[in-house]
This record gives C-alpha cells, sequence and structure tokens, in this order.
C-alpha cells in the first residue's frame, strides 16, 4: 500500500515538473525579471495621485536608493472619478464610489520600442458620514489604497513582459 502511494506521489511529481511553469522572480534580486524592473525609470505623474502611484510604482520596482542605468521607461496616465452613490432619504448621499484607471507604457530606450501598452485600475467604496472630516479622511485613504492597488498591477503586468520565455 505505501509503495503504491509512494509511486503515485512520484508520478505525479515527475508530472508537475514537466508543466512548464516556472517562478517568475527565479533568480531573486539577481534574476533577469528583477533586473529588468529595477532598470525602469518611472516619469513624473501629475497630481497628487500621480505622486502616490509613482511612489508606489518605484518602490515596488526597485528604485528606493538603487542606483542602476534605466533601460526602459515607464510612462502612466491617470484618470481618477469620485462619484456619489447611494441617496439617503433626505437626499443626500450615503456612499461615494473612487475610481483610479491608469494607462502605461514600457518603452524600451534603446529602441524607442513600445513593449507594454495597457491599462489598470481599481475602486473603493466610500461611506459617507456626518462628519465631514471623516469623510475626507476616507477619501484620502481610499486614494491611498487605490495607488497602492494600481503600482501593484502595473509591476505585474511588466513583470510579465519582462520575463523571457522559456
Amino acid at each position: 500500500m505505501k509503495a503504491a502511494r509512494l509511486a503515485v506521489a512520484l508520478g505525479l511529481l515527475a508530472a508537475l515538473s514537466a508543466c512548464g511553469l516556472r517562478p517568475i522572480y527565479a533568480g531573486g534580486s539577481q534574476g533577469v525579471v528583477a533586473q529588468g524592473l529595477a532598470a525602469v525609470e518611472v516619469s513624473p505623474i501629475e497630481g497628487r495621485e500621480g505622486w502616490l502611484v509613482r511612489n508606489a510604482l518605484n518602490d515596488r520596482l526597485g528604485q528606493a536608493g538603487v542606483n542602476v542605468t534605466p533601460r526602459y521607461r515607464l510612462d502612466v496616465l491617470l484618470d481618477d472619478q469620485l462619484e456619489g452613490l447611494g441617496l439617503l432619504t433626505d437626499d443626500t448621499i450615503g456612499r461615494e464610489r473612487f475610481t483610479l484607471r491608469a494607462r502605461y507604457q514600457l518603452t524600451d530606450l534603446d529602441s524607442g520600442a513600445i513593449l507594454v501598452d495597457a491599462t489598470a485600475g481599481s475602486d473603493a467604496g466610500i461611506d459617507v458620514v456626518s462628519s465631514e472630516y471623516a469623510t475626507i479622511a476616507a477619501e484620502q485613504r481610499a486614494m491611498e489604497n487605490l495607488a497602492e492597488q494600481v503600482a501593484e498591477r502595473i509591476v505585474t503586468s511588466l513583470s510579465l513582459a519582462l520575463n523571457p520565455p522559456s
């Protein structure tokens, strides 16, 4: 019985190794993807939202304190929208939806070729309460969270694009 289980386990292990999957970040900080991400220069992005997204991107790309010659440039255009939802009985807004969308392009600085041209986005719901201060604080926190989420989606997309086929 144990021998049969061992044979099945070894067979599944062999099948798994033949599936062609490999880690994106193989090689750690010396791997192809990590080195490619560290060589991405993020262009300035307009507005407070742009500042938040750019900082989140630089943190994720490994640029904080790293002196690497840029091989790629990332251009990002943001579109944010705050809309009121959920009218209460006194015709005031009880809920808001904050949306952040980014259109981004990764350009190879040597050839000028656009390697990635895509969009990413996220949205958050905000409760509107009687305290104006609390509502503004919630809107600001939502924007910070959305900037982090959009940056994460952009970096994931770039990681896939910079991952050479096996």
